[in-house]
């Protein structure tokens, strides 16, 4: 598939994710899509720096569990303490890819690619719709017959419809072999604000985004086994000591192959 033209008149997903993280890689036509997305949902602040924490706990949880392979589908722009980040900080030898198929993401691939001397950071340009494709070029990096983490952190709602993205979902996860974990988060479409907000987003011709309900959610991990406490409101999975566990509305969770 053909990486999507820049287009700064538009906004864009993850330069808004970025904005909202305190990032710099936005155009004025983020912003502004961004406050208006906050003036009517002013918790989705505090959603994006939750599915940071969550995605740093669910990479510790991996690695010190002895996984050293990463796959990151739809990793968007870096922040701090992106996956590799995270994993290398632990093991020095973890291999990651990550892949994405945004113009904007893919400028910024530079940046992703650092790595340590010992471990492996490459970047596939794909699209999740074309899951063959994406496990294909991540076999070049990864040994499938060892366990992986399959990450897919905030993108499955951009696959409108619910049968393709649970297929999708089983394609990827019947490729990982027993050991390999699956960890994964989205906007739940439980707040009335959240979804007034997301539909002046979708209307502003940027890539629409669906908010699922959390039952649906949940059978994303059907066949795995479920790491306590299930698939939550991802301040509240195994928070950190002392870290606020209010819930908000993205929910997430971590399962094993077994």
């Amino acid at each position: 598939m053909q990486v999507r033209q820049i287009d700064n008149t538009v906004p864009n997903s993850a330069r808004i994710w970025n904005y909202w993280m305190g990032g710099k890689d936005h155009y004025l036509v983020d912003q502004a899509a961004g406050d208006a997305y906050v003036d009517l949902a002013p918790q989705i602040k505090t959603m994006a720096w939750e599915s940071r924490e969550f995605l740093i706990r669910a990479v510790k949880h991996f690695a010190e569990c002895g996984i050293r392979q990463f796959l990151d589908i739809g990793a968007g722009l870096p922040t701090h303490y992106n996956t590799h980040e995270v994993a290398q900080r632990i093991a020095p030898d973890c291999r990651i890819v990550y892949a994405d198929n945004d113009p904007v993401v893919l400028m910024h691939a530079r940046t992703l690619l650092h790595s340590t001397k010992a471990g492996v950071t490459a970047y596939i340009n794909a699209d999740l719709r074309e899951p063959e494709k994406i496990l294909s070029a991540a076999a070049d990096v990864l040994d499938f017959d060892q366990p992986i983490a399959l990450m897919l952190m905030g993108v499955l709602g951009h696959i409108e419809d619910y049968e393709e993205t649970k297929a999708i979902v089983r394609h990827l996860q019947s490729s990982l072999p027993l050991g390999s974990y699956f960890a994964h988060y989205d906007g739940v479409d439980t707040s009335a604000d959240l979804q007034a907000a997301q539909r002046g987003y979708d209307a502003t011709g940027a890539f629409p985004y669906v908010l699922r309900s959390p039952e649906q959610i949940a059978t994303f991990y059907d066949g795995l086994t479920l790491l306590d406490p299930g698939v939550v409101s991802c301040p509240q999975w195994r928070p950190d000591l002392g870290a606020a566990d209010e819930p908000t509305d993205i929910h997430g969770g971590i399962a094993r192959k077994d």
